[in-house]
């Protein structure tokens, strides 16, 4: 009898503690930080973390990350559908990358959609490191967020580094700072085609027109339809470096004072309701096609196209 009340006690505390480890391991949708939270805690809203990394490992798939109050909450490392929000109002989220990266995406499952949104990445000028690194996923979603001083060199010193291996893939970016880097947006695939949407998007050098920036670098598998967005100050403010396998859309954007506001090379970029101004080689064709509508600006270049003609597609 005592033999059988000593294995039912020890049943009941097992199942006791498999039930307390399952609660502990719980997921929530929601999770929260705070600039005086703790990463011990559950990352509730009463009990927020004090980073976005020790809140990830308590968020669920898909779930999201809340900011309760302004704050610098870490670099992170996101490997899963997820978005991470620095809200208005009350919070707005910073992360100060000094020497790192500030957000890398790197979903192996490649079936997360990723989204950052009202978020201030700073990279403090340092040189080592970029803004936000996407190297698998599904989607990447970056939306009224800041992106500014990743001045390194190489594959370092870009506001945002698309660096994709299988796909399609997609990126969107949406009203959107990234300025004083060394390039703007690098978008790219090693294996498939990533395509990006870029809407209302200021992309600015803040130095003007210092040798080696880009604005936005088109490498191979990369294409971009650019909207309403403002490029300025580069040296190269739209580069196409990947070939015929890139290419650029213009829609009612502004390409201001750069040196080359558009480059093709070896690929076609199309441009309609555009304004290209005072640059000094508005449109250069280094192999590549420029198919332009005939609702285009040019004025105040010294030229407005090199290498090659401009390419009129104009409906009657």
């Amino acid at each position: 009898m005592n033999k059988f009340r000593f294995t039912i006690k020890l049943f009941v505390i097992a199942t006791f503690l498999l039930a307390f480890a399952s609660m502990a391991q719980a997921q929530a949708t929601r999770t929260w930080v705070s600039g005086v939270g703790d990463d011990v805690n559950p990352c509730s809203r009463t009990a927020p973390c004090k980073t976005y990394a020790g809140a990830i490992s308590k968020t669920a798939t898909n779930g999201e990350i809340s900011t309760l109050d302004p704050g610098g909450f870490g670099a992170v490392n996101i490997t899963k559908g997820l978005t991470i929000d620095g809200t208005t109002g009350g919070g707005w989220g910073s992360i100060l990358a000094v020497g790192t990266n500030g957000v890398i995406v790197n979903d192996a499952s490649g079936n997360g959609v990723i989204t950052l949104r009202n978020l201030s990445i700073n990279g403090a000028q340092n040189g080592t490191g970029n803004g936000i690194r996407f190297l698998a996923g599904k989607a990447l979603i970056v939306e009224d967020c800041d992106i500014f001083g990743f001045t390194g060199t190489g594959t370092n010193g870009r506001g945002i580094s698309v660096e994709l291996g299988a796909g399609p893939r997609n990126v969107y970016v949406k009203d959107t700072n990234i300025t004083n880097c060394t390039v703007g947006m690098r978008i790219g695939s090693t294996v498939s085609f990533v395509t990006a949407m870029l809407d209302n998007v200021n992309i600015d050098a803040t130095g003007n027109q210092v040798a080696g920036t880009i604005g936005i670098e088109l490498a191979a598998g990369g294409f971009a339809v650019i909207r309403d967005s403002v490029i300025s100050r580069w040296q190269t403010g739209v580069s196409n470096t990947g070939g015929a396998n890139s290419g650029a859309f213009l829609i009612g954007s502004t390409l201001f004072s750069n040196v080359t506001a558009l480059s093709a090379g070896a690929s076609t970029a199309r441009s309609s309701m555009s304004s290209y101004l005072n640059n000094t080689t508005a449109v250069t064709l280094a192999g590549g096609a420029f198919n332009s509508g005939c609702d285009n600006f040019f004025n105040g270049n010294v030229s407005d196209i090199t290498g090659g003609a401009i390419t009129n597609n104009c409906v009657k």
